[in-house]
């Protein structure tokens, strides 16, 4: 697969995203600029973390507006497959791309650890062949906490959209595992047509054994595997 790493004024995840798919999972990739207009025919789009335009205004709200948004954008809505990790998720939200929104973490404070995501459903590709057990992925955000409304929630829900659930180590979900206060433990969602992914924790932080961590590999393998199989 061809993947594009959407590159802000601000990123500092993107490095990490394309070593993972280029080095890691040994895809294409090509890097593309926020200024830039044209996506160079990749399959698969990818908005990595970071703090674009320095989150001068909500996180992701400026960045919405830059010109590879609009192709972005035109890109999903033709159902071109779209991935955004921690600011990338904000960028999606802000762009109308992903339902709900991130607001500041309850503690109001920016939260830099690892936790454990419990995989809601296996119905996409991002977590078609997740094992059924709660994988240590870290995160690192000030507005990672989600929210929506209630018929919103009830969408998600109905949908099969939520991708996964802050738990604990042994996949309970509760509020003890909730690390910044998002609805019901959310800690990813998917659009309705199952081609557009958010997710605050960064699995690109926990795919490569010199750090310790592999768990976020298997979140890559799927993606990939389920895509080039479909």
């Amino acid at each position: 697969m061809k993947f594009g790493v959407v590159i802000f004024p601000g990123s500092n995840c993107d490095q990490d995203m394309i070593y993972v798919l280029r080095n890691i999972m040994q895809q294409e990739v090509v890097e593309l600029w926020h200024k830039d207009t044209d996506l160079q025919g990749v399959d698969f789009v990818m908005l990595p973390g970071g703090f674009s335009y320095g989150d001068y205004l909500r996180s992701g709200a400026i960045a919405r507006f830059s010109p590879i948004m609009e192709k972005v954008i035109e890109f999903a809505h033709k159902g071109g497959y779209v991935m955004g990790v921690c600011n990338g998720f904000q960028v999606l939200c802000e762009s109308g791309l992903l339902p709900g929104t991130l607001q500041h973490n309850t503690s109001h404070s920016f939260i830099c650890k690892n936790v454990h995501l419990k995989p809601a459903h296996r119905s996409n590709p991002l977590t078609a062949s997740l094992e059924d057990k709660a994988y240590k992925i870290p995160i690192a955000h000030g507005e990672g906490r989600y929210f929506a409304h209630e018929d919103t929630l009830q969408q998600l829900q109905d949908n099969e959209q939520i991708l996964f659930y802050y738990s604990d180590a042994e996949g309970n979900v509760n509020d003890a595992a909730n690390p910044n206060g998002s609805l019901n433990n959310i800690a990813g969602v998917t659009n309705k047509n199952k081609n557009v992914f958010g997710m605050m924790p960064h699995p690109e932080r926990a795919a490569d054994p010199a750090l310790g961590n592999t768990d976020g590999r298997a979140f890559f393998e799927s993606l990939i595997g389920s895509l080039v199989t479909a």
